[in-house]
């Protein structure tokens, strides 16, 4: 994708470039700063969704492409309504530098049977959350019906709960508004609900819980 196109597609987020540059390559030098900052994206259970591309700036201004992501993973102990102790496990593709600021991706929503074009930015405060040694690495993106998106941060330590952000810039997008992802899926002859989705599902009413 060409420059000028990115360039395009960040300013829609306000984009702010190299936002804070100088502070996170000093904190680089520290042993307990992580040496990657991750992002993961998971679907309630029964609830399916995969994401097939995705765009990240992270806060020092630099864009990273990722046309080969880690599996979009259901969560079984996310029913009816997000939970900030569910966490989904890291991958091995989604990371990155520096902490993400802006990340813009495109996903295909089984479950409403439609893509959906997301772009977010991370308030500045959740940013300097994740310079700080050894407490936030890993951005957490959930996706449920209704195109909802919900995003939290997740710390270093096993068994801490994740924290909820509110992103300072999120909007999401379908049909004849996509832009970045117009034409973009893994389900070119169209969606069918598979596992225990038709079961799950039956008899309940969509969207299948609260996903605000």
């Amino acid at each position: 994708m060409e420059i000028i196109r990115l360039a395009g597609l960040f300013s829609v987020l306000t984009l702010t470039a190299c936002q804070g540059a100088g502070q996170s390559n000093v904190a680089a030098v520290k042993n307990d700063v992580p040496t990657a900052w991750r992002f993961i994206f998971f679907t309630p259970k029964a609830l399916p969704a995969l994401v097939t591309f995705a765009i990240v700036q992270d806060v020092d201004g630099k864009v990273y492409e990722f046309d080969t992501l880690d599996s979009t993973k259901a969560l079984y102990d996310v029913v009816g309504e997000w939970s900030d102790s569910a966490r989904a496990l890291n991958g091995y593709w989604n990371h990155i530098e520096r902490p993400p600021k802006h990340i813009i991706f495109c996903w295909d929503s089984v479950i409403d049977k439609k893509v959906y074009e997301t772009r977010l930015t991370l308030p500045n405060a959740v940013v300097e959350k994740m310079r700080s040694p050894s407490v936030y690495k890993t951005v957490q993106v959930g996706l449920a019906p209704e195109g909802k998106v919900a995003v939290w941060l997740s710390g270093v330590a096993r068994g801490e709960l994740s924290y909820r952000v509110t992103p300072s810039v999120i909007k999401t997008v379908s049909g004849d508004k996509l832009e970045l992802c117009k034409g973009v899926t893994k389900h070119p002859n169209g969606y069918k609900y598979y596992g225990e989705t038709p079961d799950f599902i039956k008899g309940k009413k969509y969207p299948y819980g609260n996903w605000n």
